[in-house]
């Protein structure tokens, strides 16, 4: 059977409309990602044929595909989160350091409208939260001393998820003016979720008055 082929411009054989015999020269394409030098080739780029990235390295005339002195695309975005981008491309599979946040990746396969990339990304997010969310939280505990009449300032001064969990009279009473007075022991408690990579977060500035505040009624009992 016999079968057309033609030699076209870009030296390559077109034969029955499909071109074969790509030259190295037009199958490499660089890539000037917020300065940064990524080398890759068409193949890899049209994985996503709708994608901007597909787009760009056919020149598609609706994009503006500035390039740089050296010949390389050049695209405005972070190049860190690129990485996993382009690899994804590559390979179809989802890589992300552990110094990367997903939500970074998401924001750059949102740009490049790589849709399977997006819905990856998507569910790996959901499973980090719901592991988060099932992690067995942790409480910490603080045992503030005080008197009698401090005991209604106390209350109103427990805040930022602080609560009581057990009020003992230690039986230290003594004389305030014509009234009998005794001290306490307050327990106190307070769940931990506010974490950051595994790090608990510092304590906002009401939780801080309310330690502050016990340690000045342990310095006043000395």
């Amino acid at each position: 059977m016999a079968t057309n082929s033609t030699w076209n411009s870009n030296h390559s054989i077109e034969m029955d409309g499909e071109v074969v015999g790509e030259t190295p020269k037009n199958k490499w394409v660089k890539l000037n990602v917020g300065g940064q030098i990524f080398l890759t080739t068409r193949t890899t780029l049209c994985r996503d044929p709708k994608s901007f990235l597909c787009r760009l390295c056919q020149e598609d005339p609706d994009l503006n595909s500035d390039k740089d002195e050296n010949g390389a695309y050049l695209i405005d975005r972070d190049p860190t989160y690129f990485g996993p981008v382009l690899n994804y491309l590559r390979h179809g599979k989802l890589v992300i350091n552990k110094d990367l946040a997903e939500e970074g990746v998401l924001e750059e396969a949102e740009f490049y409208n790589i849709t399977a990339l997006i819905k990856l990304v998507k569910e790996r997010i959901r499973e980090r939260d719901a592991k988060c969310s099932q992690a067995p939280r942790k409480h910490v505990y603080r045992v503030l001393q005080c008197q009698e009449e401090e005991l209604t300032q106390m209350v109103s001064t427990m805040s930022d998820g602080w609560r009581f969990e057990q009020l003992v009279n230690i039986g230290s009473s003594y004389n305030y003016g014509n009234e009998d007075q005794s001290e306490f022991l307050c327990v106190v408690s307070r769940e931990l979720s506010n974490t950051v990579n595994g790090t608990e977060a510092e304590p906002t500035d009401r939780a801080k008055v309310l330690q502050q505040k016990g340690s000045r009624m342990r310095e006043l009992r000395m």
